[in-house]
């Protein structure tokens, strides 16, 4: 059994999850794979308890508890590990120019967007509307708007997916999207981005980190 730790807590504005974990989540739906989820509440994150740092010594989410290979964390490395792992619907591409590709997609998205930008859009979704810092969340979105979104309108192109096939590039873009249909954002400015998000909510696996899809209905797969 495959054990994905995260945070995940349901809103009346709608289910919010880890971004990094969700990674994680579409992977194992992508993959077909049986796992669980054990959800961790936001403030041990903050508190860091020690059962928290014998998984993750930055006592972050994820981590993925395994039967054959003790605790993976990283979501990154999580991902790789599991298309290594596991060989049916293999996500990595083939060509060593567009597995590199992939790599350098799949991390700008992590150092640019999810480490940088987002966090200013999503960290105050976690509180009630009244309670938020409105002009950080406009922050966040402006960076998105000017630095973040061009690049992606970029390269996405004319592509379905960023390297053709969906791939390991595309999993933290669903994260992102994720974010962006809880705050709504307008893309009408970036249409070639907005089709491509439309598609990533599309499959099959955006269901397990879908705003809309309650806690019970997404407690993994059996």
């Amino acid at each position: 059994m495959l054990i994905l730790a995260t945070t995940e807590r349901e809103y009346p504005w709608g289910v919010l999850r880890s971004t990094n974990a969700s990674k994680v989540k579409v992977v194992l739906e992508e993959k077909g794979l049986t796992y669980q989820v054990d959800r961790l509440h936001p403030g041990d994150l903050w508190k860091k308890p020690a059962q928290i740092l014998a998984k993750h010594p930055l006592g972050k989410v994820p981590y993925l508890e395994t039967d054959d290979d003790g605790v993976i964390f990283d979501s990154t490395v999580i991902n790789e590990y599991l298309d290594d792992k596991y060989a049916n619907n293999p996500l990595k591409p083939q060509a060593a120019a567009v597995r590199a590709r992939m790599r350098m997609l799949e991390n700008y998205a992590d150092e640019a967007i999810i480490s940088v930008d987002l966090p200013k859009l999503w960290m105050p979704m976690w509180s009630s509307p009244e309670k938020r810092d409105v002009d950080v969340m406009e922050q966040g979105r402006e960076g998105m708007r000017k630095n973040r979104l061009p690049f992606i309108e970029a390269e996405i192109g004319q592509h379905e997916f960023l390297c053709g096939e969906f791939s390991l590039a595309d999993v933290p873009y669903m994260a992102i999207a994720m974010v962006f249909e809880v705050d709504d954002f307008d893309l009408s400015d970036f249409p070639r981005t907005s089709a491509y998000f439309d598609r990533l909510r599309a499959r099959d696996s955006y269901t397990a980190i879908s705003p809309k899809t309650s806690l019970e209905d997404s407690l993994g797969s059996s």
